[in-house]
């Protein structure tokens, strides 16, 4: 059985980029382009893990994070990352409010491919 991820992004090209990159390879990807379409996904279908874009407007990937961490399906449901920041304060945030990963952009396909590899085998 596919394992599913729910990508979130205000980026079409960014969120199109991990839906190629996993869907090729056997992945389910969803798309979401803010947060609150992201947790009515999340509340809606079984989601294995959840790739989120850390700067975005009106819900960022911290408050996203904590959400979902809210959600009692979904306290252990993998969550990383994606940013161009790479400060300790950023990533210190990103742990507390209960993310399992970070990946910063730019990144290559084979790169997400191991990521995902390793959190969620197919």
């Amino acid at each position: 059985m596919s394992k599913t991820v729910l990508t979130l992004d205000d980026s079409a090209t960014m969120r199109k980029m991990v839906n190629f990159t996993l869907s090729r390879v056997g992945y389910t990807v969803l798309e979401a382009t803010d947060g609150p379409s992201a947790l009515e996904l999340l509340r809606t279908k079984q989601i294995d893990m959840v790739i989120t874009d850390l700067n975005m407007p009106g819900m960022d990937g911290i408050a996203f994070t904590k959400n979902v961490r809210a959600l009692a399906h979904h306290a252990r449901t993998p969550v990383v990352l994606l940013t161009t920041n790479s400060d300790a304060d950023s990533k210190s945030a990103g742990r507390a409010a209960g993310a399992t990963g970070w990946m910063l952009k730019p990144f290559t396909p084979d790169q997400l491919l191991s990521l995902a590899s390793k959190v969620i085998p197919l």
